[in-house]
């Protein structure tokens, strides 16, 4: 799957951010996690983050996730975002509008899970040029493995 959001695209100087995402859940709802890994292609600079929280899903932290990465990002970037949640990557480059024009409820008029959380994800990405690549999670993937180990460790700290 690879899509782009629906903002408008930038200019040629603005700078290319690649962003992995991925959330882990122990029990859904139970203790979760979420981390981000972000790369600076030009540069070769990297930074990691991750958090989780006590009771929660998985979506909710596949969202959080990405939510934390785009925070990151101060300035209007080019963005390459990867994650392994078609959950995240279809609400973005297929629900997403729909939910915002029925007022937030489904095709089937019920209302939109993590509301809140895709609301500030609407937001972010209206800042951005994002453009959206699903890749298979436990595939190998370097990023991916090394989100969804922290997003474990995560979810394993607010297990206790």
């Amino acid at each position: 799957m690879s899509g782009r959001a629906p903002s408008k695209l930038l200019g040629d100087d603005v700078p290319r951010i690649e962003l992995y995402t991925d959330g882990a859940c122990s029990g859904n709802p139970g203790p979760g996690g979420w981390a981000c890994v972000l790369k600076h292609p030009a540069t070769g600079s990297r930074k990691e983050l991750s958090g989780g929280e006590a009771a929660t899903t998985n979506n909710r932290m596949e969202l959080r996730a990405a939510i934390e990465g785009l925070r990151l990002l101060k300035t209007p970037t080019r963005v390459d975002l990867t994650s392994d949640s078609k959950y995240v990557l279809d609400g973005l480059s297929s629900w997403l509008a729909g939910w915002k024009k029925q007022g937030w409820k489904t095709a089937s008029k019920q209302p939109v899970k993590n509301q809140d959380l895709w609301q500030v994800l609407d937001e972010l990405i209206q800042m951005h040029e994002v453009h959206f690549h699903w890749i298979k999670g436990h595939s190998a993937h370097p990023e991916n493995e090394r989100c969804d180990e922290l997003a474990v460790l995560e979810a394993k700290k607010f297990g206790k």
